[in-house]
Order: C-alpha cells, then structure tokens, then sequence
C-alpha cells in the first residue's frame, strides 16, 4: 500500500468524517425512534461537541433530512427553496 493511502486511511479512521457522522446520526435515529435535529443534539451532547461545530460534517442527503424534520415540526416553512442556516 502507499505511503500516502496509509496516511489517509490512518487520518479517516481517528477523525470523524461527514460520512461517518451521517452513519452515526442514522443510528440514533433507528436506535431512539427520533428526528434528526434531537439526534444530532443527542450525537453532540454525548460526544462533548458543540453543536455549531458539526455543520461541516453534514452532507447533503442529511441536509434534505433536517430540512423534512424542520418542515415536519413547524421550525421552518414548507417551500420549495427553503434553506437551514447551516
């Protein structure tokens, strides 16, 4: 194996990827039965992260996630071009 594969695949597997978090979210979900903003609140308290600091890590299909759970509970308006603020 490469030099440089080694060093992605050691620097992937200590830091928590926009792949990785998506998994882990995924998981609290399934696990607790609830939506994604309580879960990555739940994520976040757990693993001692601010809440701000995880917006990098959020990737597209769970952006459109959120914004259903948003929609859903009445957080944001029901439109077509609706964006978080994240």
């Amino acid at each position: 194996m490469e030099p440089n594969k080694e060093l992605e695949k050691a620097i992937e597997s200590k830091f928590l990827t926009p792949q990785k978090f998506a998994i882990e979210i995924e998981k609290i979900v399934a696990e607790e039965k609830s939506n994604y903003i309580d879960a990555i609140v739940q994520y976040c308290d757990t693993n001692s992260i601010e809440v701000e600091s995880v917006s990098k890590l959020i990737s597209k299909p769970l952006k459109e996630r959120l914004k259903w759970d948003a929609t859903r509970l009445n957080f944001m308006k029901a439109t077509s071009k609706a964006k978080l603020p994240i």
